[in-house]
């Protein structure tokens, strides 16, 4: 879902803000069951509560792509030009000319140590696969099967086109409805290590009739294991340990889920690169670099044997190494997109105002400030349509048509042999070239950041007592996803909303989604955001760190256990000494009182 945020933000010409509310709005599921299972969890059948969560997951996905069905097919902004059989059209730029309709397309042990590393590491596998899907489905076109695939006349790098969204959604959806199956003839609990020689013997025939069977596995019931929910919980935030990581665990979930949800517009806005191959990169190379970081994290406290207070200096240390690391993006700068009048000047003019789209080199050729099907004039310049660049004829079709006599790409300083126009914005060649080294400092960056998630993991395991880990893993995860995963979306799109220079129009009227942004403003503040948010991790982490050190000793023994072992101890010397006295002998305390 959140590799096709950008392609549902154009398919429904909705904002950035609203996407996130969507995308926000798939965490309000887990805020309903995700305590409650994961406190029964352990106390009730466990495969048929998975089984109907993939029942469950299953029947949204479904859901999620009904809209793709139900609205018609995606129409975008484009000036529609005729034509002949020769190599002319009619005039881009002339009064009888410039009505546009948009184109409608025909379309804990050393060995847990290392297991929870593996286990966490694998938990990335989903999601790389999920990245390869999104990859795949937004370099094909939204209605495909629909349409004439030649008609169309951008490609996946124009902020206009959209991928099939609701493709992977219905691939996903079947795969949770066949994984289901299985769940429904699992047994309540598997057999444990070494059970199956206590089952041989226990089925040993007694006589012919009679054969003594295992006790049966008991099952609490609901309400029995729903009372104890509040203590359990009072227990849980009355640990401080627990209360810090809490804390850490939530801005964590901002500042990646923040991350995720808006990388693809980032690296398509930023560095010219098409939403598919974004997609595509984060699944070959930043998820699989995370799930090496975490399943390298689990084997080093396996390797080296770490204790509590080791694991959370290393976690501490790695993240903010990592922090430092991040800071390092601002320096991955990039010119903002050159459009004639928006954020470039017209030949002649010096300062931009509202209305500077109109100049005098296309000032008789009435455009129409709220269209955008962009051409790319020979002198580097983007203008919002041909009729903006002036242009007075085309040859070709489709995605090579071609703009000639261009008035506006004249007047920059190129004669009339060079005052063309081609369909789509401009490259940015310094864009193009920063691209390899911001995506070097991400891998390496998210690689350190999750060397430390298993050693981070860990710490809330033991700072628990074991009762309550499943509890607390459930509340993490919560605490997590819906202080995190809900609002991040939000504010995050709401904030690069601001930074956008160009809305799209809609069919029946009012602004659609963004086609340019201040890409300056845009770097701002998405990673500005970002670093505030891994600013507080570095700060709690920190406390964390404290509050460990004051709980734990050096070897990574508890405090309170230590005081209860010598209090043990002493009270078992006590005892000792009592029995040791013989029968009818004083103790000290009696030949005082002889004495006095």
């Amino acid at each position: 879902m959140k590799s096709m945020s950008s392609q549902i933000e154009r398919r429904f010409e909705i904002s950035s803000s609203i996407v996130g509310i969507i995308d926000g709005s798939f965490e309000i599921g887990n805020l309903m069951v995700m305590v409650l299972v994961s406190y029964l969890g352990p106390r009730v059948h466990r495969p048929k509560v998975i089984a109907v969560g993939c029942l469950i997951m299953s029947l949204g996905a479904f859901l999620s792509v009904m809209p793709q069905f139900l609205m018609g097919r995606y129409n975008y902004e484009r000036i529609t030009v005729t034509v002949d059989n020769i190599s002319t059209s009619v005039s881009a730029c002339s009064p009888a000319a410039s009505e546009a309709h948009p184109f409608t397309d025909a379309t804990e042990t050393p060995r847990a140590m290392k297991t929870l590393g593996l286990v966490r590491s694998s938990g990335m596998f989903g999601p790389t696969l999920g990245f390869l899907l999104g990859s795949f489905c937004a370099s094909v076109w939204v209605d495909i099967g629909l349409v004439d695939i030649d008609a169309i006349s951008i490609n996946p790098k124009d902020t206009r086109w959209v991928g099939a969204w609701w493709l992977g959604l219905l691939i996903c959806g079947a795969v949770n409805f066949i994984a289901s199956l299985p769940f429904w003839f699992l047994p309540y609990s598997l057999p444990k290590e070494g059970e199956n020689e206590n089952l041989k013997i226990s089925h040993l025939p007694v006589q012919d009739d009679c054969k003594v069977d295992p006790p049966a596995q008991p099952q609490l019931m609901f309400s029995e294991a729903v009372k104890d929910f509040f203590p359990a919980l009072k227990k849980l935030f009355g640990n401080p340990v627990f209360l810090v990581y809490i804390f850490l665990t939530i801005l964590q979930y901002n500042s990646l889920v923040g991350l995720i949800t808006y990388e693809t517009k980032f690296m398509e806005q930023q560095f010219n690169v098409s939403v598919a191959r974004a997609i595509f990169l984060i699944g070959v190379i930043l998820l699989p670099i995370t799930i090496l970081g975490m399943f390298l994290g689990g084997f080093l406290i396996k390797k080296f044997k770490l204790h509590i207070t080791e694991m959370t200096k290393f976690a501490c240390i790695t993240f903010i190494v990592a922090y430092f690391l991040n800071l390092l993006y601002f320096t991955c700068s990039c010119e903002v997109l050159q459009v004639a009048g928006l954020t470039a000047p017209y030949s002649g003019l010096k300062h931009l105002s509202k209305n500077s789209f109109m100049a005098s080199c296309n000032a008789d050729c009435s455009c129409k400030l709220d269209q955008w099907d962009p051409v790319c004039g020979d002198n580097g310049i983007t203008y919002m349509t041909a009729c903006f660049a002036g242009c007075k004829s085309s040859t070709g079709t489709g995605k090579n048509m071609v703009f000639r006599n261009c008035s506006c790409v004249e007047g920059q300083g190129h004669g009339l042999g060079n005052s063309s126009a081609v369909l789509g914005q401009c490259q940015r060649e310094s864009c193009t070239k920063a691209f390899p080294y911001f995506l070097a400092l991400q891998t390496t960056c998210a690689f350190i950041l999750a060397l430390g998630g298993t050693p981070t993991y860990m710490i809330m395991f033991r700072s628990v007592s074991p009762d309550l880990k499943s509890f607390a893993v459930g509340i993490e995860t919560l605490g997590g996803r819906v202080l995190g995963g809900l609002p991040a979306p939000i504010y995050f799109g709401a904030l690069i909303d601001e930074t956008c220079l160009k809305w799209g129009t809609k069919n029946c009227g009012g602004s659609g989604s963004c086609r340019v942004y201040d890409t300056k403003a845009f770097r701002n503040v998405y990673l500005g955001l970002i670093a505030g948010l891994r600013a507080g991790c570095c700060l709690l982490y920190i406390v964390l760190s404290v509050l460990i050190m004051k709980r734990f000793k050096p070897d990574g023994k508890e405090m309170t256990d230590i005081q209860n072992t010598k209090r043990s101890a002493i009270k078992e010397l006590a005892t000792a000494n009592k029995n040791e006295i013989l029968p009818g002998a004083r103790t000290s305390e009696e030949s005082e009182e002889t004495c006095m």
